[in-house]
């Protein structure tokens, strides 16, 4: 059985070595790059991927299918440039290949925030559907949150992906803002509606949701700063959101 991993990249090049490198038992690493400045390329090239370059930025979604479409292997791993395979992992989609429950497998990530491994918050163990037999399976074509959609049967791999998403608190803040003006600008386009209140009030939900109930208080101050985080995102997507329905 031969395996496609498919990568989209932009200014990774603090990840796309180790991550091509993670996966160095793949037939082909496809990276789909979209306008790196940073030598992403370059790194990616030397570590033995094909590299492809685009013009424009579709959306995670459609940058996705744009490598799928590119993957000429019977199977098909899905990665991150912020994540790596374990020698788990690895061992556990081999085998998966070599003798096939289903189409498509979901695997576990686990994410790095600060100094601390994130086993609570609702991070872990997040699965993900990313190994899939080709022509099976494609991307949700959204602009960010893109999944998997996947026709037949699903079964879940034994290891996990490690997750590397932020590099400070800095790009968090940025990647909160940004993530948030997409996301109100969906649900403006689905007609969906807000009030001051109501943003404030999924704010606190959000954060009662990750802290408590998702026992976020067990990931010790990361854990507090993530639910805060997560509770400003929600505060500024829909604070967003309400000023764009009083655009019209």
């Amino acid at each position: 059985m031969s395996l496609s991993v498919i990568i989209i990249t932009k200014n990774e090049a603090a990840h796309i070595g180790a991550c091509i490198d993670s996966v160095d038992f793949a037939d082909e690493i496809i990276v789909v790059d979209s306008g790196s400045t940073d030598g992403t390329r370059e790194i990616a090239q030397a570590h033995g991927a094909r590299v492809t370059l685009t013009s424009d930025w579709p959306g995670f979604g459609p940058q996705k299918n744009r490598a799928l479409d590119l993957a000429r292997c019977e199977w098909v791993l899905s990665i991150d440039a912020d994540e790596r395979v374990t020698a788990e992992l690895a061992q556990a989609v081999q085998r998966a290949m070599a003798s096939p429950a289903a189409d498509a497998y979901r695997i576990a990530r686990l994410s790095r925030f600060g100094d601390r491994w994130i086993r609570h918050s609702g991070w872990w163990p997040d699965y993900v559907i990313r190994l899939f037999r080709r022509g099976t399976a494609r991307f949700k074509d959204v602009p960010v949150h893109e999944s998997v959609l996947a026709e037949g049967a699903v079964s879940t791999l034994d290891g996990h992906f490690l997750h590397y998403p932020y590099a400070d608190l800095e790009s968090f803040i940025a990647k909160i803002n940004h993530y948030s003006s997409v996301a109100a600008g969906m649900m403006h386009a689905r007609g969906k509606r807000t009030t001051a209140l109501g943003a404030w009030g999924h704010a606190t939900w959000t954060f009662i949701r990750i802290y408590v109930l998702r026992r976020g208080f067990l990931d010790g101050r990361e854990g507090f700063i993530l639910a805060c985080m997560a509770a400003a995102g929600s505060y500024f997507r829909y604070t967003k959101l309400l000023f764009l329905n009083r655009r019209g």
